[in-house]
């Protein structure tokens, strides 16, 4: 990488995001002319106009990959945790499907994203939603006390993947799930993307194989675990870096796991 620590890596995804919560939207919304955060219409990731409708304007920043609501078989009743939330896009859509006796945490490392959530949440009077300042590595809440954690588009960006899904196994209950959408690699990465300090933190440079990444999962303790690779994605991912190619080595995929319902919190 351009940048070699894990706290270098953190900051420029930091400093990005700031930006891109400052304008709006990502800078490819605007033609930026080399690779940065693109947007992407939330039709093509498997949202629905009602989706659109029933959040906030200008909690959807276009920035995700997928939709982890598809995968994630809300209840009514449960606590959900959105890592990565942004503007709080899924945290609303969340709190929809878990209803006034569920609630929905999300939690975000980049201040002027939590407080563009916190203002939409304001404004759209969602009493079952709240945002906490963190990073996911290290997690801002109690053991077991979440049913669902979900995320879109976020993890690739951790330089400690294998420690997001440790915490995650922390503060999911015995029998919680994990619904995530990300972007993952189908081969191994060329020195020039994974070099590509720009590239990581448009959510490309940074994807795990499939197989280390379902690793990982094992390792940390989670069972059942499902990615399911989308081909079709390829033809938005190759939006993000024009010319570049990055559309042969990652696609976005849908990431599915479970904490045993006999594991205790570590």
């Amino acid at each position: 990488m351009d940048t070699s620590t894990p706290e270098e890596l953190r900051d420029a995804v930091r400093e990005t995001y700031g930006k891109v919560a400052e304008q709006g939207g990502g800078c490819c919304s605007g033609g930026c002319g080399e690779p940065g955060v693109a947007v992407i219409s939330a039709d093509r990731l498997g949202y629905s106009a009602d989706d659109l409708l029933a959040a906030p304007e200008g909690a959807n920043l276009g920035l995700g990959c997928g939709n982890p609501q598809a995968i994630a078989a809300l209840q009514p009743g449960e606590t959900v945790l959105d890592l990565g939330s942004g503007a709080g896009f899924d945290c609303f859509l969340a709190a929809r499907a878990v209803g006034a006796e569920g609630r929905v945490i999300g939690v975000d490392m980049t201040p002027e994203m939590l407080a563009k959530a916190r203002e939409n949440a304001r404004r759209g009077g969602y009493a079952n939603v709240e945002f906490r300042l963190g990073e996911i590595e290290h997690l801002p809440l109690a053991d077991a006390s979440v049913d669902v954690i979900i995320s879109n588009c976020v993890i690739n960006l951790s330089p400690d993947k294998p420690q997001v899904f440790r915490e995650a196994l922390r503060v999911l209950r015995p029998g919680g799930r994990l619904a995530v959408s990300d972007v993952v690699a189908t081969a191994e990465l060329p020195e020039a993307v994974r070099s590509d300090l720009a590239l990581y933190t448009g959510c490309m440079a940074g994807a795990s194989e499939v197989g280390a990444l379902a690793a990982m999962l094992a390792e940390a303790g989670f069972a059942d675990v499902r990615i399911e690779p989308k081909d079709a994605s390829r033809a938005f991912i190759r939006d993000w870096a024009p010319g570049r190619q990055v559309e042969d080595y990652v696609v976005s995929a849908q990431i599915q796991a479970i904490k045993p319902a006999n594991r205790a919190t570590d």
